[in-house]
């Protein structure tokens, strides 16, 4: 790098100082590390962009065979606090954008917390009763409600970070990446396999990280 100073500054000095910590104040580790970051982002973004899709598809897929396809306009169905206004927005940008807003519209336009939020303890009668059908372990037997609010809102924490570019490089990621590929497995087979054969994350991820210092 030419100039380290002129990519500190384009990084701003409060991102830039945090590599700086890690790397021991040595700028060349910082800048290396920055670049980890990056490239783990990245390679991250493959299997959780195709968990986050599995699973509102599964979650539509099950609440429409229990009730109806605009399951989620039913005031009695969503019991989170924040749903109901996610998904009042979801219907305004798309009518927004000149579209009508039709429930696959509306399911691919709600957010990543929203279908999280379906795994809330405000919803466990409902999980008893049919958003147990969501998935299944590899062995066949059944899920508790728990065994996905737990990981997903680590996932969720880590997909947030990603998504404003903060620095994940620290973090456990080997477990959360796991953790990802583990319940996309629950939701669908073919979509984990699928995974398998795209994401990057093995190759990119290095067996330890070393900071300076």
């Amino acid at each position: 790098m030419n100039s380290y100073e002129e990519l500190e500054k384009a990084l701003s000095l409060e991102r830039f100082s945090r590599y700086l910590d890690w790397a021991g104040g040595d700028r060349e580790r910082a800048i290396e590390l920055y670049t980890l970051n990056t490239a783990l982002s990245e390679a991250l973004y493959t299997p959780l962009q195709m968990l986050e899709v599995a699973l509102r598809n599964r979650i539509h897929a099950v609440m429409s065979g229990a009730f109806h396809e605009n399951w989620f306009r039913d005031e009695s169905v969503l019991l989170g606090q924040w749903q109901p206004e996610q998904l009042a927005k979801a219907i305004k940008d798309i009518e927004q954008s000149k579209k009508e807003p039709t429930a696959g519209r509306i399911v691919a336009a709600l957010t990543f917390s929203f279908w999280t939020a379906m795994f809330g303890k405000d919803y466990e009668t409902l999980w008893q009763q049919t958003l147990h059908k969501v998935g299944r372990r590899m062995d066949g037997k059944g899920l508790r409600r728990k065994d996905f609010s737990g990981p997903l809102a680590q996932i969720r924490s880590l997909r947030n970070r990603i998504a404003h570019h903060e620095p994940i490089v620290m973090w456990d990621l080997r477990k959360r990446h796991a953790s990802i590929l583990e319940i996309t497995g629950w939701l669908s087979p073919p979509a984990l396999e699928w995974c398998r054969a795209h994401s990057r994350f093995e190759s990119v991820h290095p067996i330890e990280i070393i900071t300076l210092g």
